[in-house]
């Protein structure tokens, strides 16, 4: 068997048997490396040079600072929302796709929006009679928002292993973004009518006033952090890092939520979640070697070109593939995984790289809410405390929308690359 096969079917079976993902892929280096007769020391070797990344820099803080803001800046994002769009049937599903739209642009993690955003807009929608299953879908498929409008964590992974730029890869993610959103928005305004969902009385204009004006700093991290990186002021990186010292003054000492007790645990929690993401793109350098050394791609360049000539075709195949692989396998693990294997691929086919990246991203993020794995889903059901499987029925709908954006910025690329282009130097 080839060994690059080796280390892709020893990952999926220990994956399957609950082992943690970072240790199937170490485990299944390591015996591809023995069988292939390689040295041990190309583990560890190739382990430190794919942590050795100033853009992975920025992952740490963009996970810190989207924990700080789960505990504190979250509420604020929530009453402008509210503030704006409160008095439409249905309007709590479009505060939730708006606040996780907002939420997204800090954090960059679909879970910890789920669980920031959903934990406080789903038992509100059950309080005021919205369907259980209802509330549950539309907090999970909003929560893929979290890794697609820029900052994405998972556009930094893809970033690092391809050499893309990831302010690139961030201003082109934009478009697809809005585009989801907007979708969902109107989905939720179609279905709150449907159904004639309950609607909050209109706000004076000035208690809207007074929610933007409590809220203002809050609403001002996203526009200091994207503006900062569209507008050339600073780095992705230098971003993460500004996002986070914002996060904690406003948090401290302006709206006074956090406590420093707390500051320890969200340390903590950033500190364990950036070493699994680190450690899984350390071993996938080592993996990868194996992998390409193997043959494996060039292998996988000839099946695919055994099949089908065309561009449009193999677009097709690899949306499939990577729906498929989003319902078994974290986003990461798999951009880390099959991004060295189908890089042959991109470049005989003449696929835009940034565009690919931006595509694959999107199509793992439809993993979040897809069964087996589907984190996002299953958080958002356990706050529903629904059934799963009508939970899954009400999601269909918005599942597909997101399919149907998935495939426009598949076939048309401007819709990623025309952003990067206008605002390029």
């Amino acid at each position: 068997m080839n060994v690059g096969l080796v280390v892709i079917v020893l990952l999926l079976v220990l994956a399957f048997l609950g082992i943690p993902i970072y240790i199937a892929l170490g485990i299944g280096t390591l015996v591809a490396l023995n069988m292939a007769g390689m040295p041990m020391l190309v583990l560890p070797q190739k382990l430190f040079a794919g942590m050795n990344s100033a853009s992975l820099l920025a992952i740490p803080f963009f996970i810190l600072a989207g924990n700080i803001m789960s505990r504190s800046i979250t509420t604020k994002l929530i009453d402008i929302a509210n503030a704006l769009i409160g008095r439409i049937k249905g309007s709590l599903g479009m505060v939730t796709v708006l606040a996780s739209s907002l939420f997204g642009a800090i954090s960059g993690s679909g879970v910890a929006t789920a669980s920031a955003i959903g934990g406080i807009t789903i038992p509100a929608m059950k309080r005021e009679g919205y369907p259980p299953t209802f509330a549950a879908a539309i907090s999970s498929i909003a929560s893929i928002l979290g890794p697609i409008i820029p900052p994405s964590i998972t556009l930094i992974v893809y970033a690092s292993i391809t050499n893309v730029s990831v302010s690139s890869l961030f201003i082109g993610s934009v478009i697809p973004g809005i585009i989801l959103a907007g979708s969902l928005i109107v989905y939720c305004l179609v279905y709150g009518k449907r159904h004639d969902l309950p609607a909050h009385k209109k706000i004076p204009a000035r208690q809207v006033a007074r929610t933007f004006k409590d809220g203002v700093w809050a609403l001002l991290m996203p526009v200091i952090i994207l503006g900062g990186i569209f507008g050339g002021i600073f780095t992705p990186t230098e971003a993460a890092a500004v996002a986070v010292l914002y996060a904690l003054i406003i948090s401290l000492f302006v709206y006074r939520d956090l406590t420093w007790k707390e500051l320890p645990g969200l340390f903590v929690d950033g500190a364990v979640s950036t070493a699994t993401i680190m450690v899984m793109v350390g071993l996938s350098k080592a993996s990868s070697y194996v992998v390409v050394t193997s043959g494996l791609p060039q292998q996988m360049l000839d099946g695919f070109s055994a099949i089908t000539s065309s561009k449009i075709v193999i677009l097709l195949l690899l949306n499939l593939l990577f729906l498929v692989i989003g319902m078994l396998m974290e986003a990461n693990a798999a951009i880390i995984m099959m991004t060295p294997i189908l890089t042959p691929l991109l470049t005989a086919f003449g696929i835009d790289f940034l565009t690919f990246g931006i595509v694959m991203s999107f199509n793992l993020c439809i993993g979040l809410v897809t069964p087996p794995v589907g984190l996002c889903l299953l958080i958002s059901n356990q706050i529903a405390e629904t059934s799963l499987s009508r939970t899954l029925k009400a999601i269909l709908p918005t599942l597909l929308i997101s399919i149907v954006v998935l495939m426009l910025i598949t076939f048309i690329p401007a819709l990623t690359t025309w952003l990067p282009g206008f605002l390029a130097p």
